[in-house]
């Protein structure tokens, strides 16, 4: 039987189960006389909140309990009683309170799926009932008032407004939010956010399994009461401590919008507010915001330092970088630690202190100095003065102190704490006062010697240098499309690129396009540089030469290529890359001597790293970024063979709130854009989904979207793909030589995944995001692609003329404006 047509009876089933209408109760109240069945709702006494059954997605064949909004017409779930163990048909559920005043939900064959846990172990006389508040808290009450169960004591992912949520109890983690697994998906996930139980109860964690993934700052004074300001409404929140119990707090201002803070499966913490003009949830904030954010990220010494445009890994004052190339490695000190008198501390405002502190109470800030500088292990110390309502005890000090490398640093002009960091000896220190006097004298008399020298030898590259220098200056000094400011970009001289490329030698030469050449360079005598040079007749004019330059400056991704400077000499323009030895993909997919060489094991390597880097660009940068000319020549492979998607001159930036732009100039290459794109110029984030979605059946099949001759019978690969996938034939797409040992259940989830990307409608494509989660999480159902539509161009003519081009949408003709 076809998959879909056997979804139909339990998609019947949960229609029946979730919208019967007769004799559904709508109250606020559940008692043990009118128990809550399938169809039934309790609506809070202000219409905000609604408990009753739910199915996460239309394709979902099982049931929950759960709190969602009533009053909007996003279905937005806020609780979940029984996330991992679902109700599935057949099955007649029910939630009841019984005799005994406990709340369960069993079903008709007597099996229980979920139960409150009281505060009570038995019954203090009938009469319990359930009410759900305007909060959003569903309580289970005793007759005489007292709550002896709340929904707002056993979160999910989600905290709502009025909300205590219990961090520790007697210096012991009490409370932890745990995102969804997936989309559509409520149960347990990997990532959860709670105390770190090793801090004293100084810090919260967002944790990916055991691993810390995201850390909050140290508790000061601030965290006790914050707050945020959005849309003309307020917002506060911190900590409150009553005898041995730590509770985290949030409120908003009267009159303000629905707005919740939610642990996504991505690993971001987010606020969100409703916006009602949009009928959608817009993000107020959001941690992490930035890949360097991550824990750790910088590695030992290093910082993510938040008051640059785009956060950018950082050394303290005395350390440099471990590796230029991988900031990840850290940094190191420049001069080496020794435990003497001359040892002094640099300060370091507005950071986020580091992980893995010592936490020692009862210190002056003089006492606590005193206390790292007399240890010669200490690396670190930072102190500060806390209110009684953070510490929850007489000791306000917050006396903080490192003994090994500093981990997890970030500076940014909302902290508010001076870290002081150990430097070792400075020469001057080391030496007599007579030393310290000679030296300024030395140092002042070899600059007068050489002044001279110096001006004459440079003054002539200065003036040479000066045009050049001043176009390239105003060429990137008007505002972006986002209305930034002009960035700052390193720029490399004509002479120097010359020198590097032995004048353009053929020798040197990587490759060509209709862009113009790629040249092998050496610059300095040790960078390797792929140095692309634009011709005058190419099709990448200066619009898409300064479009490429400004996004790739702002961009930092491990499958991004890294842009290291540009060049604009007269009419010439050029673009310096780091080098990747193994040039571009379609070198190794599409040629059949090469293909064997990557196997199954790096072209799924390959696929995911390409899926990152899209929605790296699409969600988790500082703008969202369309590319719209994805396909195999522009993603380029290091020496590891892993991919960095390159060649940015098409791409477009969204700001704000935009979702899709409509344009009369079509650029990318035909096969791999998209049908509205093509056909009507209207392009978006589902846009890059569609050539991703080519890319990777391209990436499989080893066949090109552009060679429909090689696929006898089948208009092109997507339409071949789609009928082998239907008829349950997806291993004869592998391409043959990575079939015999590739894994296929792996192979045929990529295809069914690249189907879901190419389908007709944008609306149908996933996010990038959830595609990434779908190739990464196998064990994640997928939903049935629709067949997609073939269109292709029909005007292969080379000696056309005009502007039009003529596109094919199975037996109908559209003309749509030509791109290059």
């Amino acid at each position: 039987m076809d998959r879909r047509t056997a979804s139909i009876p339990v998609f019947i089933f949960l229609i029946l189960l979730l919208f019967l209408s007769s004799g559904c109760q709508s109250a606020d109240r559940l008692t043990q006389a009118k128990p809550l069945l399938p169809g039934d709702v309790l609506i809070s006494n202000g219409g905000d909140f609604a408990l009753g059954f739910f199915s996460p997605t239309n394709s979902s064949n099982s049931l929950y309990i759960g709190i969602w909004y009533h009053s909007i017409p996003e279905l937005t779930v806020v609780w979940v009683g029984n996330r991992d163990n679902p109700i599935t048909a057949p099955s007649t559920p029910k939630l009841a309170v019984t005799s005994n005043s406990e709340l369960v939900l069993s079903d008709s064959k007597g099996r229980t799926f979920w139960t409150a846990k009281t505060k009570i172990a038995t019954a203090r006389g009938a009469g319990a009932f359930a009410v759900l508040s305007n909060e959003g808290n569903f309580v289970l009450r005793l007759p005489r008032g007292m709550d002896i169960w709340q929904s707002f004591d056993d979160p999910t992912d989600t905290m709502l407004p009025t909300m205590r949520f219990l961090l520790s109890y007697k210096a012991q983690v009490a409370g932890r939010f745990v995102a969804w697994k997936g989309p559509g998906d409520p149960s347990t996930g990997d990532i959860s956010c709670s105390i770190d139980p090793t801090s004293n109860n100084l810090q919260a964690v967002i944790w990916n399994g055991t691993l810390p993934y995201f850390r909050y700052g140290v508790v000061n004074n601030d965290l006790s009461v914050s707050g945020v300001t959005y849309h003309g409404n307020s917002l506060s929140q911190g900590t409150v401590i009553t005898g041995d119990k730590m509770y985290w707090t949030f409120t908003v201002s009267p009159g303000s919008p629905y707005t919740r803070l939610l642990l996504h499966y991505t690993g971001k913490m987010r606020l969100l507010s409703w916006n009602n003009t949009t009928s959608s949830w817009a993000v107020v904030s959001e941690a992490p915001t930035a890949d360097c954010d991550r824990y750790a990220s910088c590695g030992p010494f290093g910082y993510c330092d938040h008051t640059e445009a785009i956060p950018t890994c950082r050394c303290p004052d005395g350390f440099e970088l471990v590796d230029s190339l991988n900031f990840s490695k850290g940094c190191r000190r420049k001069e080496a630690l020794r435990c003497r008198k001359g040892n002094h501390f640099t300060i370091m405002p507005n950071m986020k202190v580091p992980d893995k502190f010592l936490f020692i109470r009862n210190r002056s800030f003089d006492q606590c100095a005193a206390e790292c500088s007399r240890n010669c292990s200490c690396m670190a110390y930072a102190y500060a003065n806390l209110s009684a309502a953070t510490m929850g005890v007489g000791d306000t000090s917050r006396c903080l102190v490192w003994t090994g490398d500093l981990i997890d640093l970030e500076k940014a002009s909302s902290f508010a704490d001076n870290l002081y960091v150990r430097l070792g000896e400075s020469p001057v220190q080391n030496n007599g006062e007579l030393l310290k006097i000679l030296l300024p004298i030395i140092a002042c008399l070899l600059l007068l010697a050489f002044a001279a020298l110096v001006w004459k030898c440079k003054r002539g590259k200065q003036q040479k240098n000066k045009v050049q220098t001043k176009m390239m200056l105003e060429y990137f000094r008007s505002t972006d499309e986002a209305g930034n400011k002009s960035i700052e970009f390193p720029f490399v001289s004509f002479h120097d690129i010359v020198a590097a490329t032995d004048n353009f030698s053929d020798t040197n030469m990587l490759g060509k396009g209709g862009f113009g050449k790629v040249y092998k360079g050496m610059l300095d005598g040790t960078t390797d540089v792929a140095i692309k040079r634009l011709s005058k007749g190419s099709g990448q004019g200066t619009e898409e030469f300064r479009n490429e330059v400004v996004l790739i400056a702002k961009l930092q991704h491990k499958n991004l290529v890294k842009l290291l400077g540009c060049c604009i000499h007269e009419d010439e323009k050029m673009l310096v890359y780091e080098y990747l030895p193994n040039k571009s993909l379609d070198r190794f997919l599409f040629d059949s001597a090469r293909k064997s060489m990557v196997q199954w094991p790096t072209r799924f390597k390959i696929i995911q790293g390409v899926a990152r880097g899209i929605m790296y660009l699409h969600q988790d940068s500082r703008l969202t970024i369309i590319h719209r000319d994805l396909k195999a020549s522009n993603i380029l492979l290091d020496k590891e063979m892993s991919p960095k998607i390159s060649d940015f001159g098409m791409a477009r930036i969204f700001c704000g709130d935009q979702h899709q732009v409509n344009t009369n100039r079509i650029v990318g290459t035909y096969g791999y854009m998209s049908p509205e794109y093509a056909m009507e110029g209207a392009f978006s984030v589902k846009s890059d989904t569609y050539s991703f979605g080519v890319l990777l059946l391209e990436i499989v099949s080893g066949l090109k979207i552009s060679s429909p001759h090689l696929i006898l019978d089948f208009p092109n690969l997507i339409v071949y793909a789609w009928n082998l996938w239907k008829d349950g034939k997806t291993e004869d797409l592998v391409d043959p030589s990575v079939k015999e040992n590739c894994p296929f259940d792996e192979v045929s989830r990529c295809i069914h995944i690249g189907l879901l990307c190419v389908q007709d409608s944008p609306n149908s494509r996933p996010l990038m995001s959830a595609v990434v989660f779908m190739l990464e999480n196998k064990t994640t159902p997928l939903p049935i692609p629709m067949q997609p539509v073939y269109f292709s161009c029909r005007d292969a003519d080379p000696g056309r003329t005009g502007n039009s081009r003529v596109l094919s949408m199975n037996d109908m003709s559209l003309t749509a404006l030509e791109g290059r």
